[in-house]
């Protein structure tokens, strides 16, 4: 499945019926607003039309004093000039509660459908499995997956409704065309109908534009989104310079994108006034005819003129709304492709339940890539017993992270297998999976909220005796008394408010009330200080206690917690033993990288 979202290009933007079927569910909940909206835009779009009629009668029969003759009734001057007053009054208000009644419903139903996409492609992002988030930036992925939906659910309702609106408007008219004069209206018709032509030939360049311009809107979230959690790298290396180019780079890029949808959908206005000018110029002249010639009262033309003019409003509307409609549908198109995503981290059918580690974990032949035939591991085989630590060591880059990476299953493997019990993972529930597994990274990541909210991630209905007990094994109760509010500290974004060793004990606590039978330890103290470290490494030991861990080495007091020590390099297994038994292979990758790395930190311990 390929997961690059910026070379993702609406291809079914111009599929409609296609998109309806998609957008059809999200609909179908709010499907009585819905209509009931779109019918009160058929009276809204007809009211224009009634100013228009009403100008025959009134210059006809009020100011020229000819008797109005309506379905066999006879309307008198003084009835008239009495009605219509009150009438227009009337109509206003009508035609207030009317609008009113109509934005409410639109901005409803766009809402409600807004937050429903939303809600569905948030479930479709927690869905995805690692890759998706390695090989897309966070501003391409923000754009995508919520400015799209918000373009496209919430301007579709206000979008038909406006053409269903515009379209009756002209409908209305027209017809207060054809009433005042068949002849009139068809040349009035005919231009109207030759101004719009225009529209249809710029839909595809609002495709291009449009996806052009939601990736530059990506770069610029993805430079805000760096610039922010970078910001310590931006100063120290006074990148701000190279930041600001960035970003004006990308501002102009959407500038000229912007400027270029202008230019070739600016000149429809004004060729659209001057056909315009053309009909009604044309209607004019005949129309004076037909008056001298009795064809015709001043009313009528009256009548017939305003509703030529009243036109082009709506006519200019519809051409405005395809265009709006049409960028609808490029968002659309963008949205439901998002929809189409598959995790390529799946449960198979029939998928085991996981509920604990009997005997042994053991990779068999185990090889895999990132990129297509650039491998990473290569014929990994181990086994590793229950309830042992094995401690991974080796030059950085070597695949070491990649490993513990793969025991979770947040990438698969191209061959051989990883097996729990003498079972493959592939066969096991995903959720179940990792319900036995906890993690520590090198860096962990805290959500915005409280520390005690943080650390019940590991296990929501954990008691409060639970609670207390993990923040005392995980060394954080002497750090928590000296916060005015406790466990309850709000912690901020990422935990940026914490140090280092106290977002690694907050983690470990996480960690240790999940009380998972296998633990990862991705290395977990090598960013922390020596008195720092100290504290963590108390706490991993608690962590530790009575489990299967997996442990990325970075330090000698790291390894000296481990039953055997795994070398790796260039993603191969070249040694595995106790300590002594490497350090005993004349000229081996442990000895070399244990005199290399550890043996100056030996002499500091002791």
């Amino acid at each position: 499945m390929d997961y690059k979202l910026k070379d993702t290009l609406s291809k079914d933007a111009f599929r409609y019926g296609y998109l309806i079927q998609k957008i059809a569910p999200f609909l179908k909940p709010h499907i009585g607003r819905i209509v009931l909206n779109m019918i009160l835009a058929i009276p809204l779009g007809l009211l224009d039309g009634v100013v228009a009629f009403a100008l025959k009668p009134y210059m006809d029969c009020v100011i020229n004093g000819k008797p109005w003759h309506l379905l066999g009734f006879t309307i008198e001057q003084s009835l008239l000039a009495t009605v219509i007053p009150f009438g227009i009054i009337l109509f206003a208000i009508i035609q207030g509660l009317l609008k009113y009644t109509n934005n409410y419903l639109t901005d409803w139903t766009g809402n409600k459908i807004s937050n429903a996409l939303k809600v569905e492609l948030f479930r479709k992002l927690t869905s995805l499995d690692p890759k998706f988030f390695d090989i897309n930036s966070s501003g391409i992925v923000l754009t995508r997956f919520f400015t799209d939906p918000e373009t496209a659910s919430k301007n579709i309702i206000n979008t038909i409704k406006t053409f269903i609106m515009t379209s009756f408007g002209i409908v209305g008219l027209v017809g207060v065309l054809l009433y005042n004069s068949w002849k009139l209206a068809i040349i009035g018709v005919g231009i109207m109908a030759i101004a719009i032509t225009p529209v249809t030939l710029i839909r595809k360049k609002i495709k291009k534009v449009s996806n052009d311009t939601m990736v530059v809107s990506g770069d610029m979230t993805t430079n805000f989104n760096e610039t922010f959690a970078g910001n310590k790298i931006m100063t120290a290396y006074n990148l701000q310079k190279l930041q600001n180019t960035k970003f004006e780079h990308q501002i102009k890029n959407q500038f000229d994108l912007t400027i270029s949808l202008t230019k070739r959908v600016g000149w429809m206005s004004p060729i659209m006034y001057f056909i315009c000018s053309i009909g009604i110029a044309l209607v004019m002249f005949y129309g004076n005819h037909l008056i001298i010639s009795g064809q015709m009262t001043a009313g009528s033309f009256a009548s017939f003129v305003t509703s030529l003019l009243l036109l082009y409003k709506p006519v200019k509307d519809l051409g405005r709304t395809l265009t709006d409609l049409q960028t609808t549908f490029v968002a659309l198109g963008r949205v439901f492709e998002l929809f189409d995503l598959v995790p390529n981290i799946k449960n198979k059918e029939n998928a085991l339940k996981l509920t604990e580690l009997k005997s042994s974990i053991d990779f068999e032949n185990v090889y895999f890539e990132y990129e297509k035939d650039i491998p990473v591991i290569k014929n990994f085989s181990l086994h590793v017993q229950k309830g042992e630590t094995l401690a991974l060591v080796g030059n950085s880059g070597g695949g070491k992270s990649t490993i513990v990476n793969l025991i979770p299953r947040f990438y698969d493997i191209q061959k051989g297998s990883i097996k729990f019990d003498g079972i493959d993972i592939r066969d096991f529930e995903i959720e179940s999976l990792r319900n036995n597994i906890s993690f520590v990274f090198q860096d962990n990541f805290l959500f915005s909220g409280s520390i005690r909210e943080n650390i019940l991630m590991g296990k929501e209905n954990a008691t409060e005796e639970e609670l207390q007990q993990v923040v005392k094994l995980a060394h954080l109760d002497e750090f928590l008394s000296t916060l005015d509010n406790g466990i309850d500290t709000y912690v901020g974004e990422r935990g940026a408010s914490l140090s280092g060793g106290q977002r690694q004990r907050v983690a470990i606590a996480r960690a240790m009330i999940k009380n998972a039978p296998i633990v990862i330890l991705d290395e977990a103290t090598s960013a922390l200080d020596n008195e720092s470290e100290a504290i963590v490494q108390k706490a991993l030991d608690n962590l530790m206690q009575n489990k299967t861990v997996f442990v990325i080495a970075h330090r000698l007091s790291t390894i000296n917690n481990a039953d055997r020590i795994a070398v790796i390099n260039e993603g191969e297994l070249v040694e595995l033993g106790t300590h002594e038994e490497l350090i005993s292979i004349p000229n081996g990758n442990y000895k070399h990288l244990y005199e290399m790395q550890f043996k100056d930190e030996e002499v500091s311990i002791k």
